[in-house]
């Protein structure tokens, strides 16, 4: 027997559902509250399936639960990760390599495992604690690994974010990327959650256990590795050679089958290099803006009203997007509640902002990139390498801008719209460090873009109040949010100019953010085993 309970309960009379809610607690407690609930005798096994937050009326915000009881345990169909069901009829030896330890890489490597092949993992950052320790020498001391820190190392860009797993991505591998993360020490909400996020500080930890039962079950994960080079014959791949990310020293090749190439979004120099080896690349639309940060208390009255200091609501996130009469429109993305602005840069004189959150998010400021998308009209140019090329430019201008290496121009809202430059904060605060140098972003930002944020701001506060608000800070500039570059492959996954080679993730252009990029590193395992092992 079998049966699907759901709630919908008034935050004011929520009870002990925080605690019901709580990663750690025990299904008897679940069981019992849904009983009381529906004064109904329920079978044994309880399984929750989804939370979520109905705040469409502000005067009944309610919480909506559901859960799964069955008087049978459902734990290993419901739990336990499977990452493929593909096994190899080939047990020779030849070698698969994966190249990017993000989550592309990291759930290929996975699922290669899986199949029965031994995988090589080549990743050109640390390894994620030597990887923190570098990120934070960029924050204290403005000191930057150019092989380390935000952008590359092990768990790729999303480990030094929020942690967001949502996507709008329908696809059933999205539950054995939860139920692998879960595996590996992520909190149980995530199975549940309308919007899961683990949290940077959380994230890390699963990152490290999950890169430890890889080795374990029998693959190699190199470290402060560069692919260098791709050998062909006949159009396919026979060989990689990797080496020391640092220097360039130490050329090895590996014979390989195939590979996946998992690189991440600011792998410049690999993408420079794919280019010289004939495979075809394109220029691709992305986004370019800034992060601002409101007090997150504010975010919670606006969101919730009388009921923002409920503990089972705050802190509020949002998603908002707004036309504008530059034809473009201004929308925010990757939204960290209760986080800080941290620094992307990867590449020397080059300033790049980012956002981040622990798992309890509970910072004092609420931040988000104000994107507007762009493309080839603002490049100025159709080569491949043209949206990089703007990339740069943005972060070069606004290092120069900064009063130290790596400290970010920032302005508040009210001097931004008066194009003037801030000389003292108001009740906002900026958070990114190392530091920040009161600015005129209007001398930064191209002048589209600085116009649709402008306008643009001023439009959403008719769907936020207070997101206008003139002490809300605005730090340049945000460039890194999605891949400016493609790497064509086809309808099964293989890269159309070369055989053998399996494009992956967001660096790829194939993803956006931590879910979309591991299902994709799923999926492109997938095709690689169906076309060259089964």
């Amino acid at each position: 027997m079998q049966s699907e309970i759901r709630l919908s309960i008034p935050v004011r009379d929520y009870e002990h559902l925080p605690k019901i809610l709580s990663p750690f607690t025990d299904d008897r407690d679940i069981r019992a509250y849904f009983e009381k609930k529906t004064r109904k005798r329920l079978p044994k096994y309880c399984y929750f399936l989804k939370k979520s937050i109905d705040a469409r009326h502000r005067n009944d915000i309610r919480i909506v639960v559901s859960a799964l009881f069955s008087d049978r345990d459902l734990t290993d169909e419901i739990l336990s990760p499977e990452l493929t069901g593909i096994h190899i009829n080939d047990h020779s030896d030849k070698r698969v390599v994966v190249v990017g330890s993000g989550p592309a890489g990291l759930f290929a490597t996975a699922t290669l495992l899986r199949a029965g092949l031994r995988p090589i993992l080549l990743e050109r950052g640390s390894d994620i604690d030597t990887r923190t320790d570098d990120v934070n020498k960029l924050k204290d001391a403005g000191l930057l690994n150019l092989q380390s820190n935000v952008q590359f190392g092990e768990g790729g860009a999303g480990t030094f974010s929020d942690g967001k797993l949502f996507s709008g991505v329908s696809d059933a591998r999205r539950e054995l990327v939860l139920r692998t993360f879960v595996k590996y020490g992520a909190p149980k909400t995530i199975l549940y959650d309308a919007h899961p996020h683990i949290g940077t500080d959380l994230l890390r930890v699963v990152i490290r256990n999950m890169r430890e039962d890889l080795v374990q079950n029998g693959a190699e994960v190199l470290f402060g590795r560069k692919l260098q080079g791709i050998s062909v014959e006949n159009g396919t791949i026979t060989s990689v050679t990797h080496v020391a990310s640092h220097n360039d020293s130490d050329p090895i090749c590996i014979p390989c089958a195939a590979v996946i190439l998992a690189i991440g979004h600011s792998a410049r120099d690999t993408f420079s290099m794919l280019a010289g080896a004939g495979i075809e690349l394109e220029r691709k639309p992305f986004s370019v803006g800034v992060r601002i940060e409101h007090l997150q208390k504010e975010i919670d009255v606006s969101q919730f009203g009388e009921m923002a200091e409920s503990e089972i609501l705050r802190p509020a996130n949002y998603k908002v997007v707004t036309s504008t009469s530059t034809g473009r429109k201004l929308y925010s993305f990757c939204m960290c509640p209760g986080g800080e602005v941290v620094c992307g840069a990867s590449e020397e004189n080059g300033v790049v902002t980012n956002g981040m959150s622990e798992y309890r998010r509970d910072k004092q400021n609420a931040n988000s990139a104000m994107l507007v998308g762009v493309d080839e009209t603002d490049y100025g140019s159709t080569s491949w390498d043209c949206g990089i090329l703007f990339q740069r430019k943005l972060e070069k201008r606004a290092y120069e801008m900064g009063e130290k290496p790596y400290y970010a121009p920032a302005q508040r809202v009210g001097d931004f719209h008066l194009h003037q430059k801030t000389t003292s904060w108001g009740k906002v605060l900026p958070s990114y460090r190392p530091g920040v140098t009161m600015s005129n972003l209007w001398e930064i930002l191209p002048e589209e873009i600085a116009r649709t944020i402008d306008e643009g701001l001023v439009l959403l506060e008719k769907k936020i109040r207070g997101f206008n608000d003139p002490d809300a800070v605005l730090t340049a500039v945000e460039t890194r949010s999605s891949s400016p570059v493609r790497i064509r492959r086809d309808e099964s996954g293989e890269c159309t100019s070369m055989r053998g080679l399996f494009p992956t993730g967001e660096g790829a252009g194939y993803a956006g953010g931590i879910m979309s990029s591991a299902i994709d590193g799923i999926r492109q395992s997938e095709a690689l085993l169906q076309r060259y092992f089964c």
